[in-house]
């Protein structure tokens, strides 16, 4: 299993560990650069800037997306390292290379892109708990460097970040379940399954799966799309891509209401009581039958059992 040490700007841990932050976007000031670095569910490692040149705790990346910083901060809110979205703007205008790459003036603030490398299950350890970096971590590295976590040094790091997660929650298992991996004894022959999403993580997801447009209108506008549950998350639904579907806000929210639906066919349905109910709906009667627009990894399209519970728990025929 490969992890990455990254290197962490100490105002945005304090102001996380204070609040015990689980989800988070460790965000790059720049949108250009994407991150391959290591794939979804690698342990992400916070190497904390000098003068502490130490690990102050770690999380499990689960998806990189550029971002409008309006948009990582409607969305992480104070998971992004900051009290409030003027401060989260000051910090990132702060490190961008020129006043070039700021909004210009009538822009609506924070309009730039910002890369947002989206962890979750985080964990920040107390300066006494800190680990030491890896032997061969150079002190001028900028960014941050992958580890074998199974051998060396990122053995090292890896098992003593896990033992004192563990020691935080009194109970290995939560370690396990905030990685989403099966263990054996003492952590070891652990097979990487995929990571949980949170909130954040799970809008951003599908967004990106559907190409930030409406699966039923084909909207672009990123301030009115939304990421919808298909079986809801307090019904017993997940934040997983597959449960859910990128829809323009208003029809999310007759998807929610019952009003519409998708059918075994990945067909967009409108049920009749809406214009019986509100002699109204005629742009949506307009898409009735049409076949959704779907992530292109078909592993991500709209879950069938999903579906089936929509129509059958929610949708008003």
């Amino acid at each position: 299993m490969i992890g990455f040490v990254a290197v962490t700007d100490s105002a945005w841990f304090r102001f996380l560990r204070e609040r015990r932050s689980e989800e988070v976007n460790f965000w790059q000031p720049s949108g250009g650069r994407g991150f391959r670095a290591v794939p979804p569910g690698s342990p992400f490692f916070f190497k904390l800037k000098q003068p502490h040149h130490a690990i102050g705790g770690f999380g499990f990346f689960v998806h990189h997306s550029a971002l409008p910083a309006w948009m990582a901060w409607e969305t992480f809110g104070t998971g992004n390292g900051a009290p409030d979205a003027a401060a989260m703007y000051r910090n990132i205008e702060r490190l961008r290379r020129s006043t070039a790459a700021r909004p210009a003036g009538g822009a609506r603030p924070g309009s730039y892109d910002i890369g947002c490398i989206i962890l979750t299950g985080c964990k920040f350890f107390d300066e006494h708990d800190w680990v030491r970096v890896p032997d061969d971590f150079a002190r001028n590295i900028v960014q941050g460097k992958r580890y074998d976590l199974t051998v060396g040094e990122g053995a090292r790091i890896w098992e003593q970040c896990r033992l004192l997660a563990a020691a935080r929650r009194d109970d290995a298992s939560q370690v396990a379940d905030a990685l989403h991996v099966a263990t054996g004894a003492r952590f070891g022959n652990e097979t990487l399954v995929r990571p949980r999403l949170g909130q954040g993580s799970f809008r951003i997801a599908v967004l990106d799966a559907y190409g930030r447009a409406c699966a039923v209108s084909t909207e672009h506008s990123l301030p009115v799309l939304e990421s919808a549950h298909i079986r809801a998350f307090a019904e017993g639904g997940s934040h997983d891509v597959a449960n859910g579907i990128c829809l323009r806000s208003d029809i999310h929210r007759l998807f929610d209401a019952g009003y519409v639906t998708i059918d075994e066919h990945q067909r967009f349905v409108v049920s009749r009581k809406l214009k019986d109910e509100y002699d109204n709906g005629k742009v949506y009667y307009g898409w009735h039958g049409r076949t959704i627009s779907r992530p292109r990894d078909r592993r991500l399209w709209p879950d069938q059992d999903a579906l089936d519970w929509h129509r059958q728990n929610k949708f008003v025929a």
